[in-house]
């Protein structure tokens, strides 16, 4: 299973920007998918995620609404729409899904198992 991240760049504090996360080797229908940033010199952190069946959406309180988590199963592919960028969501964009099958994830970046390279958000004030 392959997860690769794109879609980040640099963008003014109050815009917006949308990561795709293209999975291969597996469908993504039946598994949650996860996204996480590391910033400078800090740890990696939970941004937020959507089930499996796309009807819930978790966010991190630093993020909860700007941010949005969709999918598109057609597409194998979830994504992250970033809006309101302020300066301290520069970082480092991972997506993330589990191994197990129809499982709700909780925000502990060790229910997921398989990882995309991530993608550079820079914001700049």
């Amino acid at each position: 299973v392959q997860l690769q991240a794109s879609g980040g760049g640099l963008v003014q504090a109050g815009g917006s920007l949308r990561l795709s996360c293209k999975v291969s080797g597996r469908t993504i229908n039946y598994y949650a998918m996860g996204w996480f940033r590391r910033a400078p010199g800090k740890e990696r952190e939970f941004v937020g995620f959507i089930t499996w069946t796309g009807r819930i959406t978790e966010y991190a309180d630093s993020v909860k609404g700007r941010f949005t988590i969709s999918r598109d199963n057609a597409a194998n592919t979830a994504y992250l729409e970033m809006n309101k960028l302020k300066a301290e969501d520069t970082a480092v964009y991972y997506c993330a899904t589990p191994a197990e099958r129809t499982r709700t994830p909780t925000a502990s970046e060790h229910e997921f198992v398989y990882w995309g390279q991530g993608t550079q958000v820079t914001v700049s004030s």
